[in-house]
């Protein structure tokens, strides 16, 4: 049966996921979908290979040899939701998660739970022989007399603070005094887990992204836009039935949004201004938007151009905008060293910005299981201070970013109004350097295109 998946999964990673290029395509056609099997069996190995693997590493970095993870149906710690099978959608009553490193051979997994989650973790707790749940998870820790017992408990990431008040009161009125002394918070492992990328996942990963990418390029064309009628609430909605056409998900609502020329005496703009969510000729348009498949996400902002009649391109200080972002998005990814901190980043990264004359604001984070994923952000955009309280773990190897920023330059087209150039591009950090994964907007979109 491993064999026959293992071959599926070959087969389907040759065949629909094939690679696309290192830089991105100004109109990509969509990569095929999966079907929902197909999906679930990737899943499934994806788990198994991330178990046999993270796991080890985050508990052996961190110096941790049981890590206790706690979730109840429906309301599930990001962590065991993100180490369930691809065919259970929640929890089953309170499933217990058991890793113990004896450090003399593999990761041990159990489930103390009524059923086995998976093939990844058996079951460990049989109700016809010990009626009490707690009770079971205390004779497996005293079983192991584990040194330190590590809970999801964290201040400042909500990723790593999944522990609820009620199951952390009763899982310590459980444990005898010398155990329940050895409980702590430990968010570096769950932050580990989550943050980190095999390569199996990043094999497939450009394939996401070009998904993401496609959507977008279709959005902002004339295939959805006609300026002066099509709406910007019009082409974020196009985007949300198209994820649904697809059979994906999104996880935020597309943002679709217009920059324009401040011109008083042109009769369009009469009583209309930037508050009218027209889309126009002459309008610079901004697109956030993300998808959901396979488990990871995606986060896109890109920039378009509305042609006026006559016009073939962009104004140049258009143009010359989304090159000065391009150059802040260099000066961030030469900045990542893996074992700075994300507040250390920051600084160097503005500091030579701001050097080099460009007005920037960096809100970079980590992207993979969630949108905003587990790990350090690289500054807010309401904070740029240096001595955020997130901003002191360390930059891990193997980790997904969304390198998102903006940058102030002003349009010399537009009578040297200053216009705000705002970009995202997911990208993976190898311990060496950063790659966009599947490239980064270099060009404006035109609509029509040219």
């Amino acid at each position: 049966m491993r064999f026959d998946l293992l071959g599926l999964i070959t087969l389907i990673a040759w065949t629909l996921l094939s690679p696309v290029a290192a830089q991105e395509v100004s109109d990509p056609d969509s990569p095929e979908i999966l079907t929902m099997r197909e999906r679930a069996a990737i899943r499934d190995a994806w788990l198994i290979k991330r178990l046999d693997t993270v796991i080890p590493q985050v508990m052996r970095r961190e110096g941790v040899d049981m890590w206790v993870i706690i979730a109840r149906e429906y309301n599930e710690d990001p962590v065991v939701r993100s180490m369930l099978p691809a065919t259970w959608l929640n929890a089953r009553r309170r499933t217990v998660l058991v890793f113990f490193d004896s450090r003399e051979g593999p990761v041990e997994r159990l489930a103390v739970s009524r059923y086995p989650v998976g093939e990844a973790f058996p079951a460990a707790w049989s109700p016809e022989q010990q009626p009490d749940q707690w009770g079971r998870l205390a004779e497996i820790i005293a079983e192991r007399a584990p040194k330190r017992i590590a809970l999801n408990i964290s201040q400042e990431f909500g990723l790593a603070d999944g522990t609820s008040h009620q199951q952390y009161e009763e899982f310590l009125a459980t444990l005898p005094e010398k155990y329940a002394r050895r409980v702590e918070g430990s968010e570096g492992l769950a932050i580990g887990w989550l943050e980190s990328r095999i390569p199996e996942e990043m094999d497939v990963y450009p394939t996401i992204v070009r998904i993401a990418h496609s959507i977008i390029a279709e959005a902002l064309s004339e295939k959805v836009i006609t300026p002066d009628k099509t709406t910007t609430d019009d082409v974020a909605w196009w985007m949300r039935e198209r994820v649904r056409e697809l059979h994906l998900a999104t996880w935020f609502h597309p943002s679709v949004s217009i920059a324009r020329a401040d011109v008083e005496d042109d009769p369009r703009w009469a009583a209309t201004k930037q508050e009218d969510d027209v889309i126009r000729p002459g309008d610079f348009l901004h697109v956030d938007f993300g998808i959901t498949y396979l488990g990871l996400n995606t986060d896109t902002q890109h920039h378009a151009y509305v042609l006026k009649p006559a016009e073939t391109d962009a104004p140049q200080g258009l143009k010359d905008g989304l090159a000065a972002t391009n150059r802040v998005q260099d000066i961030l990814t030469s900045a990542f060293v893996e074992g700075m901190s994300s507040n250390q980043i920051l600084g160097v990264t503005r500091q030579q910005a701001t050097n080099e004359g460009l007005r920037p604001s960096i809100y970079s984070h980590p992207i993979g299981f969630h949108g905003h994923a587990a790990g350090s952000p690289i500054g807010w955009w309401d904070n740029q201070g240096t001595d955020h309280p997130k901003g002191y773990r360390k930059l891990q190897a193997n980790t997904a970013w969304s390198i998102e920023l903006n940058t102030t330059h002003s349009v010399p087209e537009w009578g040297g109004q200053d216009v705000l150039f705002k970009t995202e591009e997911d990208a993976f950090f190898n311990g060496a350097e950063v790659a966009y994964i599947d490239g980064r907007q270099t060009e404006l979109h035109l609509i029509p295109r040219q």
